[in-house]
């Protein structure tokens, strides 16, 4: 077999050399296309973004950090109490004035009784002084008359002792008799005075005695009513703790109720971001809940008077040496429309994308007028004062006599 020789070696490497030095390198015409087509598109991106916020983007600010707030009614006794009955669990519809806890009512029951009792006995009391107002009257009258017969006797007879008809013993008997008359008045006047000071400008209803034998009939008609815990609106039952035999101390938490149709957006924004933000603007929110498919619109309500880390349990101490400036958020509160809500309802807590239009700069920064309505309210508990009253009336009315000491 034939073996090449060094020399053609040689020639060979350099004829391979040559080959690659005669490809042809990359065009620059194409790579400079490229570059300039890069650069236009670079441009374009710019220019639209640019367009996009002067046109659209500044005019709305959007944050991820909301979240769904609303009312959490706690139900706590007002007295001591064995939980004899529960009415409703967690996750239950209750309407408003619906029995939620009752409590054992035996000890609130004889309290009631007693307080009855008493007001009945009272009101006959003070009937009883209004009678003795008459009598003494009465009384008074007849020791002004026997008073008169004594003067007119002594009168008589000091004149007939002047011309020697009676001795000076008989006018003696008649002038202590009148002494005794006038003594007699005095004491009856003393003692009439006494009672109608009792009983001066008041009517049985109104007098003192029975206002208060009233009152503590009305402590214990509200303590026997509050042996039964209603719910105080209408919504939906959440972290239910009591159980049925426990011993509950006022103020202790037993339930809430939480009204879902008065819940409420709580977005923070940046600091950066409220310079054009004002109340009354309108706000589009979106629920992780639904996603994209349901869309919820509000409107600005108030925009917080502090950050959240100047309310926070733990405010950012940066009075230091190692402080680091970080953007705040101020709490926005977002008052969105019933309709949606009743269709798509929502929970406390869920997490919210809300997107405020800054169009309209009609609106103030604050609050301006102090609110002069009640925000939310409930009328359960007014009852049981009416018909406290009701209760008071009619005994006041069975235990007054009949004819003038009544109309009194």
């Amino acid at each position: 077999m034939a073996t090449a020789t060094p020399q053609a070696q040689d020639n060979k490497g350099e004829n391979a050399d040559k080959a690659d030095n005669a490809q042809p390198k990359g065009n620059p015409r194409k790579r400079k296309l490229m570059l300039l087509l890069l650069l236009l598109i670079v441009v374009i991106v710019g220019v639209a973004v640019f367009a996009w916020h002067e046109l659209h983007g500044r005019f709305y600010e959007e944050t991820d950090d909301a979240y769904v707030n609303g009312n959490v009614v706690e139900i706590t006794p007002l007295i001591t109490g064995t939980v004899i009955s529960i009415g409703a669990d967690d996750g239950d519809l209750v309407r408003e004035g619906q029995t939620l806890i009752s409590f054992d009512p035996a000890d609130a029951r004889v309290a009631l009784d007693n307080a009855q009792a008493n007001l009945a006995k009272t009101v006959r009391q003070v009937r009883g002084l209004f009678s003795n107002v008459d009598s003494q009257r009465a009384q008074a009258n007849a020791r002004r008359v026997e008073l008169q017969k004594a003067q007119e006797n002594y009168n008589r007879r000091k004149t007939l002792a002047a011309s020697g008809a009676i001795s000076q013993e008989e006018l003696s008997h008649a002038r202590d008799d009148l002494a005794s008359a006038q003594a007699a008045l005095g004491t009856a006047q003393q003692q009439l005075a006494g009672t109608v000071a009792l009983v001066d400008d008041t009517v049985i209803a109104s007098h003192p005695d029975v206002q208060a034998a009233a009152a503590q009939l009305r402590d214990a008609y509200l303590a026997q009513g509050r042996t039964t815990l209603v719910a105080p609106v209408t919504g939906y039952v959440a972290k239910r703790t009591v159980q049925l035999g426990q011993r509950i101390t006022p103020g202790t938490p037993t339930m809430a109720v939480i009204p879902l149709n008065q819940v409420w957006i709580d977005a923070n924004f940046k600091e950066t971001q409220l310079h054009d933000m004002r109340i009354g603007q309108p706000v589009t929110i979106e629920s992780d809940l639904y996603g994209d498919d349901v869309s919820y619109t509000g409107t600005v309500q108030s925009i917080g008077a502090g950050t959240g880390s100047a309310f926070s349990l733990l405010p950012a101490q940066n009075a230091t040496g190692n402080w680091i400036k970080i953007v705040q958020r101020v709490p926005v509160r977002i008052k969105l429309d019933p309709k949606p809500l009743q269709d798509h309802p929502l929970r406390i807590g869920l997490s919210t994308v809300a997107t405020v239009d800054l169009h309209d700069q009609s609106g103030p920064v604050l609050t301006q007028q102090p609110n002069t309505q009640s925000t939310f309210a409930t009328t359960v508990y007014e009852q049981q004062l009416s018909e406290a009253d009701a209760l008071i009336a009619r005994l006041i009315r069975e235990n007054s006599a009949s004819g003038k000491t009544a109309q009194r």
